[in-house]
This record gives C-alpha cells, structure tokens and sequence, in this order.
C-alpha cells in the first residue's frame, strides 16, 4: 500500500523561508509525477507545483512561482518543496501528492503558517 508522508511545516516570520518533504513508501516513486497542493481555511484545495517523474517538466501556480521551487530526489523517494519570501497568504495546510494515470497517492498535509 502506498503512502506519503509529509514534514517541515511549521510557523514562520513574512520573509522568512521553509522546506516541505513527502516521503514515499510502498510504491514506484520514479513512475510518478508529484505535486503540492494547498488549502487555506474555508478555500478549496489548489495545486500549486508539478515535477514530472523524470523532473523534466515543472509548473508552478502564479501566487507562488518565484518565489517556490520544487524538487525530487528518486533515490531517496523524497519530493520537496522550497519556499522562500513567504508571506501570509502562504498560510495553508500543504500536501503532496502522487500521480501516474489513475494511480495517486495523497499525504496526511502539514501546516504551514505565516505571521508576524
């Protein structure tokens, strides 16, 4: 059974930056593209970066790009997310998820929150 796990969350100063990890188990981690996604209180959940299983491709949401980088390391079956210049509005639970056609995998999300 396949499982993500994330960590690193946690509460920053605006400015201030964190690293967001999902570890994988139980399925082919290089097989699968991965993403995060956000949700804030009372928000629908949003996707808000994509890396192909290869880490060919990368999408970013428009709130964040330039300021979130994501990453993957298939030999450690980690993706991860960078996020630096942080501001409020970042202030969500974060979860990553993995997906290979109808195949996906959600983690259990972390909370991330950004205030002064």
């Amino acid at each position: 059974q396949g499982k993500l796990v994330e960590s690193g969350g946690g509460s920053v100063q605006p400015g201030g930056s964190l690293r967001l990890s999902c570890v994988a188990s139980g399925f082919s981690f290089s097989h699968y593209d991965m993403r995060w996604y956000r949700q804030a209180p009372g928000k629908e959940r949003v996707r808000i970066a994509t890396i192909s299983s290869a880490s060919i491709i990368y999408n970013y949401e428009d709130s964040v790009t330039g300021r979130f980088t994501i990453s993957r390391d298939n030999a450690k079956n980690t993706a991860y997310l960078q996020m630096n210049s942080l501001k409020p509005e970042d202030t969500a639970v974060y979860y990553c998820q993995a997906r290979r056609g109808p195949s996906e995998y959600w983690g259990q999300g972390t909370q991330v929150t950004v205030s002064s």
